[in-house]
């Protein structure tokens, strides 16, 4: 079956001098694996040679959390028959690539592992890496491998590639006497979850060491029949998978505390360390699962050291036989096996004495008086997060949360380090009370939390809660999204000034959450969308939110016409009120993006945020005047058709003091009726003079284009009327015609009692 396949790093074309590129032929927790130079050219090459020829079938390659290559490509290399195996006599076959994500997702916290099943045969393997995905945290343009692993077998003919070393049950004399051990080979290609790169760099190493002996113990037990006995094993390994994870983040604790020359946090890691090993040692029995003083079955058992795990049998020999049922393979309670194709958490950096002691105040009750093994029917009870026995899911019914998912614990790695798997198992909880629980958990936590704590460690703390309270934000129940705004209220109104983390955390608390709570000021709950439009406007106002200008800046981005209409709604409900509470004043509120987002609020085929986003534009012409208008149509006749752009101007002019052109239309309509009413009374007055005088006697004509009447006066004397008719035509002169000057008619004497009448045409 397929194993591990040792190598070495024989060529690489650059490398940093902290990252060198033999920190590859070996897995560990430590392990700081592989970084390109600074600023280097790619592609990168670098080539791996096998201890012997092999054929290959899985490639594994875990790649740093942010100096993230593009692309990687694979090459399998080999050398002619009759040639020595030298890097210059190899010969490369290409077998394909596989593209990296950006891991932005993740916020560079997680590591990527890929797992690539080839059929390739080589004493070589050529690695092409690609340029590196650009981020704020890869300053030199770096790509990095932290491990690769190699699955397959060796071969045993080098000139016969399809003939591979033999399982060491081929030739077991027992396969005679029990035909359904012939299962063992329907599998050739099982590999084993021991044999996997996840295993290896994450565990410790002793505790590895220990899990794959109980493997081979418990494949010995299979064999022999003794079923009781594999059962407690395989909850040995179980128990001791977590514990090795532990040990493993402890590790590099305290190769942290060297490199930092803290000797002191070193001495007492090593101190935690021994204790918490010795301790678990003694609860789960070591001594007596290995079996050191001898089986104490009466039948001896032969079997080569191997890693892999015994894989199920036929099917069809299990319905006729009385085999034992199919073994999956060795899974952890935390669902973190198998490990194909996942990304993997970046080890936490760093974690406060006080924790560790913790840790190893509970990580255990004290050993028993007398060994004794537990009965067959009962395995050892299981490790909780911290080391001791406690409620899992092995031990007996519970009522505690359910197991998280290979995706959820993939997801909840940040909350796993900080706080646990039993906490994240709660949040996971699909019991809303559980969900609960976790949230009022972490904020006692983080109260209780001492201002002397370090920097790290309370940065850590935060960003975990964050990532809780993104959670809490999204559930649908009342009483779980309270509890988060709860638990965000105090991170950013008191624990963030009181452990004086800065203002960056603060913008990284406000970026994570605000635009979840601006999703739920759109529920259709009617209580939860006034919760998160009223806590929306509370953050705003704190201090140090309102000094990153974040809230403002999130709440105007502007939406398009057919977005929801509740959550548009209550979008321009919270632009309004912010507008009103905290003004144009340095505060994130501008005209451009106030003006910008109303102007996309008037697009929306909805009455009730057309007539919000109108308010805000009016009440901002009061405060900035015309540059309001540089953001609409032209006012003009055209526009003022559209009813909605008509009021806005109309509103406008108003507070201009302006009159509208309604009110300008009504009164050149009164002026014109007025000059018309005017003309004829006019007219009337010419009518009656005509009239006049033609009754009163012949006119003289005056043979100047007019006509002198006289008419008689009742005081005596005579009344001279002149009425002069000027054609319209008469008033245009011809070109060249000299211009005359008028002549003034001097005013009447006193004692004239002629009047003069003049009507044109």
């Amino acid at each position: 079956m397929p194993g591990k396949l040792e190598f070495r790093v024989v060529h690489v074309s650059g490398q940093d001098d902290g990252f060198k590129a033999t920190e590859l032929n070996t897995h560990s927790p430590t392990t700081k694996g592989w970084q390109s130079s600074r600023f280097c050219l790619y592609p990168q090459d670098m080539v791996l040679q096998l201890d012997k020829k092999s054929r290959m079938r899985k490639l594994q390659i875990l790649v740093h959390q942010y100096n993230i290559a593009t692309k990687i490509e694979f090459y399998v290399g080999d050398v002619p028959e009759d040639t020595p195996v030298t890097l210059q006599n190899a010969r490369y076959t290409r077998l394909g690539y596989v593209c990296m994500s950006d891991n932005e997702k993740t916020g560079f916290k997680a590591r990527e592992l890929k797992s690539v099943h080839v059929d390739a045969v080589g004493s070589f393997l050529k690695l092409v890496i690609h340029k590196n995905h650009v981020n704020k945290h890869n300053l030199y343009n770096q790509v990095g491998i932290i491990a690769v692993n190699v699955i397959g077998d060796e071969i045993k003919n080098i000139y016969d590639p399809s003939n591979l070393e033999g399982d060491p049950y081929i030739d077991d004399p027992r396969l005679k006497q029990d035909p359904a051990l012939a299962g063992l080979l329907n599998k050739p290609d099982y590999i084993s979850p021991l044999d996997d790169l996840a295993f290896d760099m994450y565990q410790d190493p002793e505790v590895a060491q220990i899990i794959r002996k109980l493997e081979r113990k418990k494949q010995e037990a299979v064999l022999e029949e003794r079923y009781d006995f594999a059962k407690k094993v395989k909850q040995a390994i179980t128990d001791l998978q977590k514990v090795g994870e532990k040990l493993g983040k402890m590790e590099v604790e305290k190769r942290q505390a060297v490199e930092s020359e803290d000797y002191d946090k070193a001495k007492l890691k090593k101190v935690q360390m021994d204790e918490y090993r010795l301790q678990v040692y003694k609860q789960l029995q070591l001594h007596d699962l290995l079996e050191v003083s001898g089986s104490k079955h009466p039948q001896p058992v032969t079997i080569e050291p191997v890693r892999q795990q015994t894989p199920p049998p036929k099917l069809e020999r299990l319905e006729k036989t009385p085999t034992p049922p199919p073994l999956p393979p060795p899974e952890s309670r935390s669902g973190k096996l198998p490990y194909d194709e996942r990304p993997l958490p970046a080890l936490k950096k760093t974690q406060s004495p006080r924790d560790v002691e913790d840790e190893a105040e509970g990580s255990g009750s004290p050993p028993p008086t007398a060994r004794q093994p537990p009965p067959a029917e009962s395995p050892p009870p299981p490790l909780d997060e911290s080391g001791g026995t406690g409620g899992g899911t092995g031990g007996g019914i519970t009522e505690g949360p359910e197991e998280m998912s290979e995706k959820d614990l993939r997801e909840a790695s940040i909350l796993i380090d900080v706080f646990g798997q039993p906490l994240a198992a709660k949040a996971y909880s699909k019991t809303w009370s559980f969900r609960e629980d976790a949230i009022n958990s972490v904020q006692k936590e983080l109260r209780d939390l001492p201002t002397s704590s370090p920097k790290e460690e309370t940065r850590n703390m935060l960003r975990a809660a964050i990532f809780l309270v993104q959670r809490g934000i999204k559930d649908k129940v009342q009483a779980v999204f309270k509890a988060a705004l709860s638990l965000l209220r105090f991170i950013l109104k008191d624990f963030i000034s009181l452990h004086k983390l800065g203002k960056s955390e603060t913008s990284y608390a406000v970026e994570k959450t605000l635009p979840g709570l601006i999703q739920r000021s759109g529920d259709t709950a009617a209580r939860i969308r006034d919760e998160a439009k009223a806590f929306v406007l509370d953050i705003a106002q704190y201090p140090d939110v309102k000094a990153t200008h974040l809230v403002p800046s999130e709440c105007t981005k502007p939406f398009k016409p057919s977005a929801a209409p509740r959550l548009s709604l209550s979008k321009t409900e919270i632009v309004e009120q912010l507008y009103r509470d905290l003004g144009l004043e340095n505060n994130g509120l501008t005209v451009d993006n106030l003006m910008k987002f109303c102007v996309a609020a008037l697009q929306h085929n909805n009455g009730e945020i057309r007539h919000v986003a109108e308010r805000i534009i009016i009440d901002l012409y009061k405060t900035v005047g015309a540059p309001v208008k540089d953001f609409l149509p032209p006012d003009d006749d055209k526009t003022r058709k559209n009813t909605l752009y008509r009021q806005i101007f109309e509103a406008f002019d108003k507070i201009d003091g302006k009159p509208s052109k309604e009110e300008l239309k009504r009164q050149k309509a009164e002026e014109e009726k007025k000059k018309a009413a005017e003309i004829e009374a006019l007219q009337a007055q010419l009518a009656a003079l005509k009239d006049l005088s033609k009754s009163s006697g012949p006119a003289e004509d005056t043979g100047k284009g007019g006509t002198n009447v006289k008419l008689p006066n009742k005081l005596g004397g005579d009344i001279n009327i002149h009425i002069s008719v000027v054609p319209k035509d008469d008033k245009k002169k011809p070109k060249g015609a000299p211009h005359a000057k008028p002549k003034v008619k001097p005013p009447p004497e006193e004692d004239d009692t002629s009047t003069l009448f003049q009507i044109d045409k």
